[in-house]
């Protein structure tokens, strides 16, 4: 009987120890964080994806007490831009909760963008109100590719360093780039769009802008993965919103010329972004797809599109509640979603690192994914959108 009642109690303690170490082993993570002062972060997943993933740990990473970091991005508006302030905002928080800074001593981290929309003047200006700020580093996401580098030689004289986001140039100072990879975006976009037009068929490139790296980068991608990949489909149109200007000319050049005797002359600064698109496809009659770079193109080729004719596929980058819907819709058939969390996220710790002379990687990834309507509600996608 004794012996039984051993062999019961060294069961009964077997179990107790398994348990607790299953127990442990699931709190770990958190414990670990309440230890540094750190909630646990809902958006983990969307770090866990960042490449190389030491871009998620602010581990190692010893900023002097009051340290200022600038996080400047091309708008102060839209959910994408949103998503990067919130990553940028935590990595604040949880450098500060890693080296138990309070009060004044917390690190700072400011997010600020563009009030008009991508508008370089703007961005400008307030790049030279961030470095009299002496900032330790600025993180930056560049409207365009050639206009900021007096400021960037004027940085690097008063030591401090330069990474880019989300579109960057070709600037020698800078020390990182954290962003998805634009070429495979565009890649991306072009076997996407011939998938769903049997790899023939005309299509059109809708891009946000002519200046950006991220814009001139998926274009490229694009463009070449049509013309290496995919011969029966042919691009006879590629639209930038910024040509507008010369476009709108062009259209009321036309229209002056038709126009009857008696009625104003049209202006071009009175044609809008609509009626530009309209002309450009209806120009093109036989374009089956479009592809559109970011959600500015997209929601523009989207307004053009209302009470027109035409059944086109459109594939499109970005997320944002405006996109999902048209998905939803089926006025995209499917769209490649970046992590703007992550790349506010890694921003700050790389621009952290560069204020340190820590070392960078050149290029931090931070990924994106392909959402349609069959999988958008699967939990692997759900928790990356936005």
């Amino acid at each position: 009987m004794k012996r039984k009642l051993q062999v019961l109690l060294s069961l009964v303690c077997t179990a107790v120890l398994f348990s607790s170490c299953a127990s442990t082993d699931t709190q770990k993570e958190n414990v670990t964080q309440k230890e540094e002062g750190r909630k646990v972060n809902e958006k983990q997943s969307n770090l866990d994806v960042l490449n190389p993933i030491a871009y998620s740990d602010v581990s190692g990473i010893k900023l002097e007490p009051g340290s200022y970091i600038s996080i400047i991005g091309k708008s102060n508006n839209g959910e994408f831009w949103e998503e990067v302030k919130a990553g940028a905002e935590r990595a604040a928080e949880d450098l500060n909760a890693a080296l138990g800074y309070k009060g004044e001593d917390k690190i700072k981290v400011n997010y600020s963008g563009a009030s008009k929309g991508e508008n370089i003047e703007d961005q400008i200006n307030i790049l030279d109100e961030e470095l009299a700020r002496n900032p330790v580093a600025v993180g930056i996401a560049i409207i365009d590719s050639t206009a900021c580098e007096v400021q960037f030689d004027l940085a690097a004289e008063n030591g401090i360093p330069i990474v880019a986001f989300d579109s960057g140039s070709d600037y020698k100072n800078i020390q990182a780039m954290c962003s998805a990879n634009n070429s495979e975006i565009g890649k991306t976009g072009a076997t996407k769009l011939a998938s769903v037009l049997d790899d023939t068929g005309e299509v059109a490139l809708f891009v946000h802008d002519k200046e950006s790296t991220s814009a001139k980068l998926r274009e490229e991608g694009f463009l070449k993965e049509i013309q290496e990949n995919h011969p029966n489909i042919k691009v006879p149109l590629v639209y930038h919103l910024d040509d507008l200007e010369e476009t709108a000319k062009t259209i009321a050049s036309e229209r002056n010329k038709n126009k009857k005797e008696g009625e104003k002359d049209v202006l071009p600064e009175e044609i809008t972004q609509t009626e530009a698109i309209q002309y450009v496809l209806k120009k093109n009659p036989n374009i089956k797809g479009c592809f559109s770079t970011n959600i500015s193109a997209n929601e523009e080729l989207l307004t053009a599109l209302e009470g027109e004719d035409r059944d086109l596929k459109i594939i499109s980058v970005d997320g944002g509640e405006s996109q999902l819907q048209a998905l939803k819709d089926g006025k995209v058939n499917g769209l490649i979603v970046q992590n703007p969390y992550a790349m506010g996220y890694a921003t700050v710790i790389s621009a952290a690192r560069a204020s340190l002379g820590m070392g960078n990687q050149a290029f931090i990834d931070s990924g994106f994914i392909w959402v349609t309507k069959d999988n958008m509600n699967k939990k692997t996608i759900k928790r990356m959108l936005y």
